[in-house]
C-alpha cells in the first residue's frame, strides 16, 4: 500500500503520528496505522504492542522499544515524550505505536501535549481499544439492549500503582450496568469488595480476558465474590481486560472463537452457562 497512489495521507518528515495498534491481532490495525508503519523512519513502540504488527514497517525503519510495565524497570513517561520530540526535530518521521487506542488509558494525551509544547506537528490515529475489541474476541458485547444501556470504563490503578482513591465506587456500582476495567487484575479482590459493598450482587458474573485477540487468549468466567480466589487458582496473568455485568452471560452463545475450536455452546445466554466438548 503506497500513500503516493492512494488517498491515504503522506507521512511528512519532522512529524509524529500517535497510532493505536489495537488489542493484539495485527488484522485489527487500521489502514491509517498500516500506512504510517510503511512510511515511518522510526517506530517507538509499547510493551503491549504485538510485535507482529511491526512486520508492516518499511525495510529501513528503526525500532525503539519504550515499554512500560508495572513492577518492572521502565522508562519514565516524560523521557519517552521528549524522545519523540528529539527524533522529530532531527527530521525523522516518527510513529509512536501504542497498544489499543492512544487516548484510552494509554497516555497518548500526555505525549500529544508534550508535542504541542515543543511545536512538533502530529497526527492522532485511533485504535481499537481492548475494552471493546478484546471483549468481542471473547464473545462478550459491551452493550446489549436486553441487559444494559450504559457502560463504564475505568482503570484499576492510578500512577502510584494503587486502586484510585478518587473513584466513587457507590456511584459506579449503582450507575452502570456494565463495568469494563483496564489494569485491574492485580487489585481485583479490593475492587470486587468495594463493588459488593456498594450494592452489586456477590453472584454477578465477571470475566477476565487475558492476552485478548492473540493466539494466547484465555478467558476466565466467575463471580464477583469468587473473582480473587479464582484468578489466583487459574494462574492467569496480565495483560487482561475485566468486565462485570450480565453481558458476560452472552458469551455462552457468542463465543465464536470457542465455537470455531469445536465446542458446543448453549443457546441460553442469559441463563447459567453450560459448555461441553463437541462429539
Amino acid at each position: 500500500m503506497s500513500a503516493m497512489n492512494s488517498k491515504l495521507p503522506v507521512f511528512e518528515t519532522g512529524h509524529v503520528w500517535l497510532v493505536g495498534a489495537g488489542p493484539g491481532d495485527p488484522g485489527l490495525l487500521t489502514l491509517h496505522a498500516v500506512n504510517g508503519l510503511e512510511q515511518a523512519d522510526v517506530i517507538v513502540y509499547d510493551a503491549l504492542v504485538n510485535e507482529d504488527c511491526l512486520s508492516f514497517a518499511g525495510p529501513g525503519a528503526v525500532m525503539e522499544y519504550a515499554g512500560k510495565r508495572g513492577g518492572k524497570p521502565s522508562p519514565q513517561q516524560r523521557d519517552i515524550s521528549l524522545r519523540l520530540v528529539e527524533l522529530a526535530k532531527s527530521g525523522k518521521r516518527v510513529l509512536r505505536l501504542k497498544g489499543g487506542d492512544p487516548f484510552v488509558f494509554g497516555r497518548g494525551g500526555e505525549e500529544a501535549l508534550t508535542l504541542v509544547e515543543h511545536q512538533v506537528p502530529f497526527r492522532i490515529i485511533p485504535g481499537i481499544t481492548a475494552g471493546i475489541g478484546g471483549l468481542a474476541y471473547a464473545g462478550i458485547p459491551v452493550t446489549h439492549r436486553e441487559t444494559n444501556q450504559s457502560v463504564t470504563f475505568l482503570t484499576g490503578h492510578d500512577s502510584t500503582g494503587l486502586v484510585p482513591d478518587s473513584m466513587d465506587w457507590n456511584s459506579i456500582a449503582k450507575g452502570s450496568s456494565v463495568i469494563v476495567m483496564y489494569m485491574a487484575m492485580k487489585h481485583i479482590g479490593l475492587i470486587a469488595s468495594r463493588l459488593i459493598a456498594a450494592g452489586r450482587s456477590r453472584d454477578e458474573p465477571i470475566a477476565f480476558v487475558c492476552n485478548a485477540t492473540t493466539g494466547r487468549q484465555k478467558v476466565l468466567e466467575t463471580t464477583l465474590e469468587r473473582a480473587e480466589a479464582d484468578v489466583q487458582q487459574s494462574g492467569l496473568r496480565p495483560p487482561a481486560i475485566v468486565v462485570v455485568g450480565q453481558v458476560v452471560r452472552l458469551r455462552a452463545a457468542l463465543d465464536w472463537l470457542g465455537a470455531a475450536e469445536g465446542r458446543v455452546l448453549t443457546q441460553d445466554p442469559l441463563g447459567t452457562r453450560r459448555e461441553k466438548d463437541a462429539g
